[in-house]
């Protein structure tokens, strides 16, 4: 597949619960950084790609991140799909798709960012997998979860966020998690409409897993998420880093 033939989705709905005590006007991908919107730097980095279109999953003040944004962003177009009520990562999504058809979508979460070739993440996936997951190595697993790969790259299952590394969960303090950027077919994305919430991540993800069609990509890359104070926090140093490697 290639990046240029692909709509990107952003998960932008959530709320922020977490990060509500510094960004509290706003929802979490309209944080302030450097006197830009998240969202925008995410955004940027997509039309530098060449992706031909950009839909906005939104949900909590959603009026405002359409306000933010607008219709395009440096010449691409941008669409919105607003949940009338909480959808979930995969409903969202699979509303977000239903409004621009391609047999693939390059799906992103709003809220992190992961410093690697995603023109290359969206060429690796093979056509016979219905998802693909771009996966980065962390020193400690147990804020986000860990991933278990197999044979061919075929990602074989998924350990619970938030266990230490001696919990029955078995979480090491190193090891893969999700980056929160994903490849998905349209027939993954048609599977998950209708009014029912549902989570890419427990409902989508561990079905597909264990059928052997989920494809994880392997980086060694810097990742940050803006979920909480202490990660906002480090955004800005991140950014610049990235602008120095």
């Amino acid at each position: 597949m290639l990046i240029t033939e692909t709509p990107a989705i952003i998960l932008a709905g959530g709320r922020g619960t977490r990060l509500q005590s510094v960004v509290s006007d706003r929802p979490k991908v309209l944080a302030d950084v450097a006197g830009r919107p998240y969202l925008a730097l995410v955004l940027d980095r997509l039309q530098r790609l060449g992706v031909p279109l950009a839909v906005l999953s939104t949900g909590y003040m959603a009026g405002a991140v359409e306000e933010a944004i607008g219709s395009s962003h440096a010449g691409m177009p941008v669409r919105y799909a607003r949940e009338d009520s909480p959808l979930g990562t995969g409903g969202g999504a699979a509303l977000a798709a239903s409004l621009v058809s391609a047999p693939w979508y390059l799906v992103l979460n709003g809220d992190s960012w992961c410093e690697t070739d995603l023109a290359r993440f969206v060429a690796a996936v093979p056509e016979d997998c219905d998802a693909g997951m771009l996966l980065t190595r962390v020193p400690d697993v147990s804020r986000y979860g860990a991933v278990q790969v197999g044979p061919g790259s075929r990602i074989e299952s998924f350990r619970e966020k938030g266990a230490g590394p001696d919990s029955k969960a078995g979480l090491d303090r190193a090891g893969l998690i999700n980056a929160g950027v994903y490849l998905l077919s349209r027939r993954c994305l048609d599977g998950m409409g209708g009014a029912a919430p549902r989570s890419l991540e427990r409902d989508v993800f561990p079905f597909l897993a264990v059928q052997g069609r989920i494809y994880g990509h392997m980086v060694e890359a810097p990742f940050i998420d803006i979920g909480t104070p202490e990660s906002y926090a480090r955004v800005l140093p991140f950014f610049k880093e990235a602008q120095n490697r």
